[in-house]
């Protein structure tokens, strides 16, 4: 008598290998060479499109998934494209710092707990336009996963 494989179910506590690429196919992450990745489904790690994919998966599948614009980082919020003053990018970092067009500026959250990051898409007199979208955000993914664990 053989045993069924367990199948990823909501709340699946998973071991993985996985690559992430990019729509151009660049390699952004990739465990294959590593240690695999220990999550858990619904605890937010996931983005709830790939979650949903992965869901009915049998322990042992190795499989690509292609994820569509925007459904892995989300859609291009345009209101995420913000004019900071430069004066305020001094009064949070070093006075004497220049910046550049492509330039990640880290700032801090407003509880000051915690930080995130924007990148500049011009610099106009004395301000910068951020943008502060997730770098990937409308933009297809494909991710390559290999279920080692299924809990």
């Amino acid at each position: 008598m053989t045993t069924a494989a367990p199948l990823v179910a909501p709340g699946s506590f998973l071991t993985l290998h996985y690559r992430l690429t990019g729509p151009d196919g660049d390699e952004l992450v990739n465990t294959f060479n590593d240690k695999p990745a220990t999550l858990s489904l619904g605890s937010g790690e996931l983005s709830p499109a790939l979650e949903a994919r992965l869901i009915g998966l049998a322990e042992g599948t190795r499989t690509v998934i292609q994820l569509e614009p925007g459904e892995a980082f989300g859609p291009r919020n345009p209101e995420m494209i913000q004019r900071v003053a430069l004066s305020l990018l001094r009064q949070l970092g070093d006075l004497d710092e220049t910046w550049s067009v492509g330039d990640v500026v880290q700032f801090p959250t407003p509880d000051g707990q915690g930080s995130f990051a924007g990148v500049i898409r011009e610099m106009v007199d004395d301000s910068a336009v951020f943008d502060f979208n997730h770098p990937l955000a409308g933009q297809s993914v494909s991710f390559e996963v290999q279920l080692i664990g299924v809990l």
